[in-house]
């Protein structure tokens, strides 16, 4: 980089402000760069200059202008020029902010992207627009997420399911969580060594846990609205995991306006989240009166709608189907979030009406969702 003068400090702080503020802040402070100084502010150009046309501002005659750069290039220099946290975020800006969506639609780009939540949410969005290769890509970027998510949460959720343990039988299944102590003990006081003052364990006893004999079915009816998508996300992940619990039947709906039943799909995540595309609008009721359908025992079967509540079709109506299902004996929980951070943005007013009819509504962290799962069907 190289300066119209000061001292090395002023001139540091003067550059760094020329990155911050853009090319029209270069003849007020006084500065040029030069070298990597200009590959960040030719970077950064490409983005947030985008700022300056979205206010009537034209380029100046020899400014730096974004055709200079391809996608491709462009992502190679954020890459290159910041820490992966910064390049996320700036990655972020572009699909959220600029709707850049070229680089999700490009196979060769998208494969260059960081898998995560907010790819994931976009390529959720864009679902109809991908084709071919980069459908391709995406479902390895889906598969990616999804690994992750389902990493850390499946332990805990398969704990919270494995019962309480039985103080009157022993397992020879080994878990941490059912050690019997008082009973290895007793087991082994015939190796207790006078000599050394010590019991040696030789055999170590294990409880049993109760594990429910009657099956449960599980409804996950899932909002797929655009203000959903980390709902949706999860939504998916979840159904996964609980289709691998013995005693516990999934059935996942998706909805907008239409209902797309994807139980066949249940125990696979990436398979539901490939036939989900976000936005459109929203008809709660009509997703619960399909739901309705499925009920076969009621008293063991549970609903949970997720969903933020903004009902776009008749309120009437998916009060009325709710009532129904109270009064037969199926379980009710409305979701207005189901993801890691549970800060929900719903229609507090709906919400209301259907908790004075029966339904419980929470927002919960999908371990939070596997505690309340198992409050109600022990």
């Amino acid at each position: 980089m190289a300066s119209f003068g000061g001292s090395p400090e002023d001139v540091k702080a003067r550059q760094r402000w020329r990155l911050v503020l853009g090319r029209y802040a270069q003849s007020a402070l006084g500065v040029q760069l030069e070298g990597q100084g200009h590959r960040i502010d030719r970077t950064l150009e490409y983005l947030y200059g985008r700022e300056y046309s979205g206010r009537g501002v034209r380029p100046q005659p020899g400014s730096l202008d974004q055709s200079q750069l391809t996608i491709p290039e462009w992502l190679n220099e954020v890459r290159e020029l910041f820490p992966s946290e910064v390049a996320e975020t700036v990655e972020k800006h572009a699909l959220d902010r600029y709707g850049l969506t070229e680089l999700v639609t490009d196979p060769k780009t998208l494969q260059r992207l960081e898998p995560n939540t907010d790819l994931l949410r976009v390529l959720l969005t864009l679902r109809g627009h991908l084709k071919g290769t980069v459908l391709d890509t995406a479902r390895r970027v889906i598969q990616t997420v999804v690994e992750d998510i389902r990493r850390r949460l499946e332990a805990d959720i398969r704990r919270a399911f494995a019962g309480r343990p039985n103080r009157f039988r022993h397992s020879p299944v080994r878990m941490h969580q059912n050690f019997d102590a008082r009973g290895t003990i007793r087991a082994n006081l015939k190796n207790f060594d006078l000599h050394r003052q010590q019991l040696v364990i030789e055999r170590l006893r294990f409880f049993e846990r109760n594990t429910r004999r009657l099956p449960w079915t599980v409804i996950l009816c899932v909002d797929q609205s655009g203000s959903m998508a980390d709902s949706v996300i999860h939504s998916a992940v979840m159904a996964g995991i609980l289709a691998g619990i013995p005693g516990i039947n999934v059935r996942v709906v998706v909805f907008d306006t239409s209902i797309v039943d994807l139980t066949e799909h249940a125990d696979d995540p990436v398979e539901v989240l490939m036939n989900v595309q976000l936005g459109g609008g929203t008809d709660i009721g009509k997703a619960v009166r399909y739901c309705e359908q499925l009920v076969e025992i009621p008293q063991r079967t549970v609903l949970t709608l997720i969903t933020d509540f903004c009902e776009g079709g008749s309120p009437r109506e998916l009060l009325a189907a709710c009532r129904r299902l109270t009064e037969a004996r199926v379980r009710l929980l409305g979701l207005a979030s189901l993801d890691a951070a549970a800060v929900p943005v719903y229609d507090k007013v709906m919400a209301s009406r259907l908790a004075a009819i029966g339904m419980e509504i929470a927002a919960l962290t999908p371990n939070r969702l596997a505690e309340w799962l198992v409050r109600v069907i022990s």
